[in-house]
Order: C-alpha cells, then sequence, then structure tokens
C-alpha cells in the first residue's frame, strides 16, 4: 500500500523544483501541495499530452462510488480486469513524482522509502476525470525484500529512464506491471 509520500521542493531537487515550477507558471495560485502528501490533495503528475509528457495537478484519489472516502491505490495485478481501472491503465497512465513515499512498521516506525543514490522516486500511476476533475491512483505490487518485512504491498517503482515508455507506450505498461520492482532503501524517521 502507498498511503503518503513526500515532494520537498528543496534547492538541490532541481528535478522536482521544475515540475512545480511549471505547473505554477500555467495556473498561478494554485492549490497544489508540497511536503508530505495525503489522500485527497491535489499534487503534480506527469502525463501525456498528444505524445509529450507534461506536468498538471491531479487530486490523489478515485472516488469510492456508494461509499464514503477515496480509492488511492490500484493493484497492479488485477487492474486490466477492474471496471474501475481498465480503461485507464490502457489510455490514462502516469507517473507521480515523489522524493520517497511512506510505510510504518508494526512497531508504528515511520520509514520513508527511496531509490538508492536518487533524490526523486517515479510511482506508476493512473488517472481519470471525475465530476470535472482530475483524479490519480497509484499502482502497488507484492513488496520485494526491501520492504517485505515492513509491508507487504509497494508501490509500482518507475526508474527515470522509464517514464516516457510508462505513460505513452501500452506494451511497456502492460508487461512492466508484472515485473520486480528495484530495491529500495530506507530511513527511519521520528514523529514530532
Amino acid at each position: 500500500m502507498c498511503g503518503r509520500y513526500s515532494l520537498f521542493t528543496d534547492e538541490e531537487n532541481q528535478e522536482i523544483l521544475r515540475i512545480v515550477n511549471a505547473i505554477n507558471a500555467r495556473f498561478p495560485g494554485n492549490t497544489m501541495k508540497t511536503g508530505e502528501i495525503f489522500p485527497t490533495n491535489t499534487a503534480p503528475i506527469l502525463s501525456s499530452d498528444r505524445n509529450e509528457i507534461i506536468p498538471r495537478m491531479s487530486i490523489w484519489g478515485f472516488p469510492r462510488f456508494g461509499a464514503k472516502g477515496v480509492i488511492i491505490n490500484a493493484r497492479s495485478e488485477t487492474a486490466a480486469e477492474r471496471p474501475t481501472f481498465k480503461k485507464s491503465l490502457h489510455s490514462r497512465r502516469c507517473a507521480v513524482p515523489t522524493t520517497g513515499f511512506y510505510e510504518w512498521s508494526k512497531d508504528k516506525t515511520k520509514y520513508r522509502f527511496n531509490l538508492p543514490h536518487e533524490k526523486v522516486l517515479y510511482l506508476a500511476g493512473l488517472y481519470n476525470e471525475f465530476e470535472g476533475e482530475n483524479k490519480f491512483v497509484i499502482l502497488t505490487t507484492e513488496a520485494n525484500r526491501s520492504m517485505a518485512d515492513v509491508h507487504n504491498r509497494m508501490p509500482v517503482i518507475l526508474p527515470r529512464f522509464m517514464v516516457e515508455d510508462w505513460v505513452l507506450s501500452d506494451d511497456f505498461a502492460l508487461s512492466y506491471v508484472h515485473e520486480n520492482m528495484p530495491a529500495l532503501e530506507r530511513e527511519a524517521l521520528t514523529e514530532i
């Protein structure tokens, strides 16, 4: 599962800063959030616009029809069969730029996970429009050894060089959701 992630715009993180600044330039005074991102926050995603990858704002979570709350994750193993996600998997894929995602262990230790030696971590996502609002979910898969002792699920990780293929290529995307994820590093955080 992925229930929170970080999007820090520190000066040394120029890649994230460029994405955020591009959205702010197009939509001054927007409600996009940075820092720790929670479900229902508006955050940046990278998606396709006429075969070009562009940053845009989207709300984290699909509506849960007939129930309260939102759906924030989609299982990669079953997304192609689920009516809620099937069409998005084929035509509305996105990459969610982050500076890591959070997960809690059974003893309530909060960890931030990232790719080793990387400041940016892209997560595979799907988006759709609901009542005029762009919304996204993050795809998850079975946890690999680098995180299985903390949680049994993890986001589908997109190394930087795979972002364009994920967003633009159906063949790549439908194959990649079944791949083993790269090993992650973790940092234990203390809550104040």
